[in-house]
């Protein structure tokens, strides 16, 4: 129940007013003044405060001033019976939720609670909301990753489907997880499934489940994607890769809001939200035949566009360090940086192939191919530095060298859980000194 403290001097009508809010519903204590009022916040769980404002000693304006003072967040609504409205204005710009006159019925008292309480509510999940968004997973202070972030933070209450459109390595499904850690069920499960990776015999089991024995090598009966969510979020990713048939089967579980297990006749309710990505232009799909139209339709309820790297680029230093960072930490090596010159490269790199992913990449292949403290153009992909070292002269057999031991003995380490002694019989050399020998010259130590 709401617990309401009404604030008045004239005892008869706060407990009239108590009396009357107790029909509707509600818990009420009273205050007769303001130091009691501010008293009873300190010990009593109050929702909201109805507050006259034309009292001796501490009035509503001081009560407000004290609230604000202690940092106090509570729908506060004022009341008066001298018709003073001026005053009431006043008061709400100093944090009062709303105003009525004691001549209004109490319906009225009641509507002003529940809309102030309500806007409340709505501000703290706006602050928390911000507060999570700080935390985002896309990496970027540029103004197109800014826009992103703000719609994702419109969309992330709502449960309807969302379509995410990018470039393959842009940050789909990063967006995907940031939809569902930002909105009301982030305690629910998230539930990705990558139809381009699943064979299509296997496709309609990983989304609805299936019964034992349903087809060969089905052992067990398991829950599909939709059922395995629950109230959480089912992440379709390049769904425009679908089977026309999966299509069809997808349809008809977003239409009706059930699933039916393969081998079984049983159905299912499922309450989870869909996001779905793809890299392809889904209007093209459906034009050419390729991509059915109703289901674009139930899909793109809302739509997100993820930018391309090449249009962020302010944001590649940032996700260029982060990325260093955190490989040099994986591989066990001393922290490296990029020269300026590289940085430079990056920056200028259009990133066309896998966006983000790419860039990745390429920061893990430059690391296994310094030798040193500094990540200097020449180490970077031919691909990235147009195919030459730094200085104009082609990459040479040395470094190419140099970068494909380090890879095969960070391969090496990682498959025996960097354990030295097995990772030399796995690589064929006399003992483990020798292997230790070849970490020293190739920098390589685990962290």
């Amino acid at each position: 129940m709401t617990r309401v403290l009404l604030v008045d001097d004239l005892p008869h009508v706060a407990e009239q007013y108590a009396y009357d809010l107790r029909r509707l519903g509600y818990e009420t204590l009273v205050a007769a003044g303001g130091e009691a009022a501010v008293a009873a916040l300190g010990c009593e769980g109050i929702d909201a405060m109805v507050l006259d404002l034309e009292m001796p000693e501490m009035d509503g304006f001081a009560v407000l001033a004290e609230l604000a003072r202690r940092g106090i967040e509570l729908p506060v609504i004022v009341y008066t019976g001298t018709g003073n409205y001026e005053r009431c204005v006043q008061a709400v710009r100093l944090g009062a939720a709303g105003f009525v006159d004691k001549a209004e019925p109490v319906e009225r008292v009641a509507r002003e609670i529940e809309g102030a309480l309500e806007r409340h509510r709505l501000r703290r999940e706006v602050v928390a909301l911000q507060a999570r968004l700080g935390e985002s997973s896309l990496a970027g202070r540029s103004p197109a990753l800014e826009s992103l972030r703000g719609l994702i933070a419109r969309l992330a209450a709502i449960p309807s489907p969302v379509l995410i459109l990018g470039e393959s390595g842009s940050g789909k499904e990063l967006v995907a997880r940031d939809l569902h850690r930002l909105g009301t069920r982030a305690a629910e499960p998230f539930v990705p499934i990558n139809a381009a990776a699943l064979p299509e015999p296997l496709i309609e089991s990983e989304l609805f489940g299936h019964e034992k024995g349903a087809f060969t090598g089905a052992v067990a009966a398991r829950a599909g994607a939709f059922e395995a969510a629950g109230r959480g979020t089912v992440f379709l990713d390049e769904v425009g890769d679908l089977a026309p048939a999966a299509q069809a089967k997808l349809l008809r579980v977003l239409e009706a809001r059930e699933v039916t297990r393969l081998g079984a006749t049983a159905v299912r309710r499922i309450e989870a939200r869909v996001l779905a990505a793809t890299h392809r232009e889904l209007d093209r799909e459906v034009q050419e035949g390729r991509f059915r139209e109703d289901l674009l339709y139930r899909l793109n309820v809302h739509l997100i566009r993820v930018p391309p790297l090449r249009e962020r680029r302010e944001d590649i230093p940032l996700l260029a360090r982060r990325f260093l960072e955190e490989t040099c930490n994986r591989f066990g090596l001393l922290p490296r940086r990029l020269s300026d010159e590289t940085a430079a490269a990056l920056a200028a790199h259009e990133w066309r192939r896998n966006n983000v992913r790419e860039l990745r990449n390429a920061i893990e292949r430059a690391v296994v191919a310094a030798d040193g403290e500094v990540i200097r153009v020449e180490h970077l992909p031919p691909e990235v530095r147009g195919g030459r070292a730094e200085g104009g002269t082609p990459q040479g057999y040395r470094e190419l060298k140099l970068e494909a031991e380090r890879r095969i003995v960070l391969e090496a380490l990682e498959r025996h859980g960097w354990q030295v002694t097995r990772t030399a019989e796995a690589l064929g050399l006399a003992d483990h000194a020798s292997l230790l020998k070849i970490l020293r010259r190739l920098g390589i130590r685990r962290g």
